[in-house]
């Protein structure tokens, strides 16, 4: 899978006015007052998007339990960029087919959603923490656009997504979330795209789904996020490297730090619930967490 690393610029981009933005969206009559819910999704291969799976069925099942959000915000371990959070501002961001080697079916796959440019700058403006900048550039990666298509197939949800700065360490991601968590009030669903345990040199290709992970070190790991999620132990999930088989288990922290952002967006006494589990490819966690109603 290829991975795109966009580098910031300037960190002293113009954000005026945004206050007065929040203000206006607050206001807006048409906004619902229904706190809406965060999730993290543990995605695993672009195959999902057109595989027939318990997770796939799992995804398209989520969609009636959950309220309906004015727009989504996804955090996806497939966008990474270096000294700032980036935030997409575009009204029609594109499919970003960023992988190969997969069917011709899956590289034609479009998600055709419309952005939601000003709730993108709102949210660049509640990000406090190194500064975040709107940009035009990049899309909808398929750490998005593969469980969209399950969860949201009508497309009709305006969608954008903030980069990971992959310079900053786990707290720093964990405190983000926090800051966009205000945007749960004005009815913008927040995904976390990644897996808890992603290590694709260890992958066994082939292997079935299953409940149970074919090594002790993905199983141990999995099982360890599991119990600290369930106790709200936020500072075991943000100090992940010493939990056991977190060595191997997250080899580079790029699929895990998705679950922080969504760990943070969740009040923080919140419960978080796992609502799925399982594995793909031998070690590849399909975990998948919600927070809130």
């Amino acid at each position: 899978m290829k991975r795109r690393t966009i580098v910031a610029g300037s960190l002293t981009t113009a954000l005026g006015g945004l206050q007065q933005l929040a203000a206006s969206a607050a206001a807006d009559a048409g906004v619902p007052r229904r706190r809406m819910p965060v999730l993290f999704i543990g995605h695993g291969s672009p195959m999902n998007a057109v595989s027939d799976n318990g997770f796939t069925r799992f995804l398209r099942g989520w969609n009636s339990r959950l309220p309906k959000p004015t727009s989504i915000l996804v955090v996806s371990a497939h966008w990474l960029s270096n000294g700032a959070t980036l935030v997409g501002a575009m009204a029609r961001p594109s499919t970003i087919h960023d992988f190969g080697g997969f069917p011709r079916e899956l590289h034609e796959m479009q998600y055709p959603a419309p952005g939601a440019p000003e709730t993108a700058r709102l949210a660049a403006s509640l990000i406090r923490q190194g500064g975040a900048v709107p940009t035009q550039e990049w899309g909808l990666d398929h750490g998005t656009w593969t469980v969209l298509h399950h969860l949201y197939p009508a497309a009709d949800i305006p969608v954008f997504q903030v980069s990971i700065d992959f310079s900053r360490h786990a707290a720093f991601h964990f405190q983000v979330g926090r800051e966009l968590a205000a945007l749960r009030e004005q009815g913008v669903l927040i995904i976390g795209s990644g897996n808890v345990v992603h290590n694709l040199s260890a992958t066994m290709r082939g292997a079935p789904d299953s409940m149970a992970a074919s090594t002790a070190w993905a199983q141990s790991f999995d099982a360890a996020v599991g119990t600290a999620l369930a106790a709200r132990d936020d500072r075991a999930l943000i100090a992940y490297e010493r939990l056991p088989g977190a060595e191997i288990a997250v080899a580079t922290p790029d699929h895990y730090f998705p679950m922080l952002y969504a760990l943070g967006a969740a009040g923080a006494a919140e419960p978080v619930r796992t609502v799925y589990t399982g594995f793909q490819a031998g070690t590849l966690s399909m975990r998948c967490l919600q927070a809130g109603a």
